[in-house]
């Protein structure tokens, strides 16, 4: 599967069939730029919240903030020191339930100091990587892929539970940048998934994703058998006009569609019908 390879905007380079994205830094570099980025921005934002504040019910429904933060430091803890020869040696993911519940028991300044302790190892680790290190195959989230789409996918989750954890505390963010075009790539790589199995186009039907806000991007869908994204398309059969942070929401089901629908950031044109339906239905993952 295609791994993220740099900033895509209305501006430079438009996603295609066949195409990579076009970027100036390597895989490797990128992602784990990225990555160090989102590290640093999830340990700013807990350190300095109240105590009260830790206990409020983030957009992931099981979860607290208290969950969240201790949910991304036990995956981060488990992966510490392991990197994969193949398929055969899949992460240590059984480590995780036990790293989670003493991490739900820390102190929430403890558990600061925690992430930053294993944010730094982590990192440490990703300095003496390579890139056949990124790209060794292995086991992943999204299923067999590679090591750097492995750490992609962990770059995407950091992303979103970081705005799971402000948006309900009412704590705004910058949500445009290389760290948001990352996460918005993994939605994108199942752009075809969302628009044929979940919004349920038929054949000959075709669908633009007008992605605006803080990160900005174009993304045509048709159906030829199967959803397959497309070049432009002049007339599409409905275009979504999506507030970009509005549109990672739906696709990872944290916000009823309603919300932003009344509050205008999610929108559509063409045929009205199919427009409202895909605006409601654009859920792929939680």
């Amino acid at each position: 599967m295609l791994l993220c390879r740099g900033i895509i905007t209305r501006n430079t380079a438009q996603r295609s069939i066949n195409q990579s994205y076009v970027y100036d830094m390597s895989e490797r570099d990128l992602i784990v730029s990225n990555l160090d980025v989102c590290w640093d921005s999830v340990v700013e934002f807990l350190s300095k919240l109240e105590s009260s504040q830790w206990q409020t019910q983030s957009l992931c429904p099981e979860w607290t903030i208290r969950g969240v933060a201790a949910h991304m430091v036990s995956v981060e803890q488990a992966l510490s020191n392991w990197l994969p020869s193949g398929l055969d040696t899949p992460p240590p993911f059984e480590k995780v339930g036990g790293y989670f519940e003493a991490a739900m028991q820390m102190p929430e300044a403890e558990l600061v100091a925690h992430m930053q302790s294993t944010f730094d190892i982590r990192r440490e680790n990703l300095s003496e990587t390579t890139e056949a290190d990124f790209a060794n195959p292995s086991v992943t989230p999204v299923g067999p892929a590679t090591y750097g789409r492995f750490m992609a996918v962990r770059e995407f989750d950091f992303w979103m539970h970081e705005r799971d954890c402000r948006t309900p505390l009412g704590i705004d963010t910058d949500n445009g940048g290389p760290e948001a075009e990352m996460a918005l790539n993994e939605v994108h790589l199942s752009i075809g998934y969302i628009a044929g199995k979940k919004i349920g186009l038929t054949e000959g039907q075709s669908i633009h994703f007008d992605i605006t806000g803080s990160v900005e991007r174009d993304i045509y869908v048709r159906v030829e058998g199967r959803a397959v994204e497309c070049e432009p398309i002049d007339a599409p059969t409905t275009t979504l006009h999506c507030d970009s942070m509005a549109f990672m929401n739906q696709a990872c089901g944290r916000v009823d569609p309603e919300v932003p629908i009344r509050e205008g950031a999610i929108s559509w044109s063409g045929d009205a019908e199919l427009g409202a339906h895909a605006a409601r239905n654009l859920r792929f993952t939680m």
